[in-house]
């Protein structure tokens, strides 16, 4: 175990095998010098900076029926909603008035947004705030149109893979997604040009040591500018209601990880983590995470956005309340960063 932690300690790329044996090997002592070692190493790239991203929940219409995502198609109980146009923009100026220098577009795979419609929306903010970056994170599209909303502006895009696995990818999907697919995808996105951002659920049911394994050996694969984990938790109207949620200790462990395979990563401290845990997105930053996405949607639309029960949709997670967060990443040792915080992937 030592001289596998000693070659990610050294950037090195591990095989399979060997990311299995450190994830099995885990202990809390070897959690913490693992932390201990990402925070080093994201202090080396990247300071004591936290990038915050305003995050506007535009729409919870899907036309997919995940089974482990409360926003499914399936779900009649699901209060549904899209913003206008003007309602993001109104998030946009709310957020840049309060500092925000990056805006993510998250919603779910919904018809109604069709590329002109998005497209308008982009370069509207693009035309306002030019400094400013905008995310996207909509899901499954044709490279045609990721293309059409990166010529509108559009800069970065998440797209979880969810899993590296394909037999796991079809237990928790539906016959009409797959994998294959899923990576095209990503790959399409980031030959276009765009900050690319993957990621997985930790705990997700029928996940094993292996699946993992996969998960961060595609990471080494794909290199992305962006990783999103954060814990499975299950929502009460879908398939997985009774499954259990993943836990705070392996995603940190699993953060930390993340951090050593990929030093330049932009790392966030999910919003599902700190559903888990009250601590879990500062706990998060000190394994090595450095991007939080506090909150910019309307207030009275937060808690109809749930892809998992309990989601926290008031406190330090809401944009208006960056004070109280930048007094929590103050007492940890670092700074809440308001401007883009490009990958340095990029450079």
């Amino acid at each position: 175990m030592h001289e596998l932690i000693k070659k990610l300690f050294n950037g090195q790329v591990l095989k399979k095998e060997e990311l299995k044996a450190i994830l099995e090997g885990y202990t809390p002592d070897i959690a913490k010098q693992l932390a201990q070692q990402a925070s080093q190493i994201r202090k080396k790239w990247y300071g004591d900076a936290v990038y915050v991203r305003g995050l506007i929940e535009f729409t919870n219409y899907c036309k997919n029926d995940c089974y482990y995502c409360g926003i499914r198609k399936s779900n009649c109980h699901a209060t549904r909603y899209r913003l206008r146009k003007e309602d993001i923009l109104d998030c946009c100026d709310k957020g840049y008035e309060i500092g925000f220098r990056t805006f993510v577009l998250q919603g779910g795979e919904d018809s109604y947004w069709k590329d002109e419609r998005l497209c308008e929306v982009i370069s509207a903010i693009k035309c306002k705030y030019p400094q400013c970056a905008i995310t996207l994170s909509v899901g499954e599209r044709s490279k045609q149109s990721y293309q059409r909303l990166f010529d509108a502006g559009a800069d970065r895009y998440l797209l979880r893979h969810e899993t590296a696995n394909e037999k796991h990818y079809s237990l928790l999907h539906p016959k009409n997604l797959d994998l294959e697919h899923r990576k095209q995808c990503l790959y399409a996105l980031k030959e276009i040009g765009y900050q690319v951002g993957c990621g997985f659920m930790v705990g997700s049911p029928h996940q094993s040591v292996d699946t993992i394994a996969e998960d961060l050996c595609f990471l080494q694969e794909f290199q992305p500018h962006m990783v999103g984990i954060g814990p499975f938790i299950p929502h009460k109207d879908t398939p997985f209601a009774k499954e259990k949620a993943g836990t705070l200790e392996m995603t940190l462990y699993l953060l930390s990880i993340v951090r050593l395979l990929l030093p330049k990563v932009l790392l966030p401290a999910t919003t599902a983590l700190g559903t888990i845990h009250e601590k879990g997105r500062e706990k998060g930053i000190l394994a090595g995470a450095n991007v939080m996405m506090p909150n910019l949607s309307p207030e009275n639309v937060r808690k109809n956005y749930l892809l998992y029960d309990n989601k926290i949709s008031t406190g330090e997670e809401a944009a208006e309340n960056l004070k109280l967060l930048k007094a929590k990443m103050t007492s940890i040792g670092c700074m809440v960063a308001i401007h883009r915080g490009d990958s340095l992937l990029m450079k």
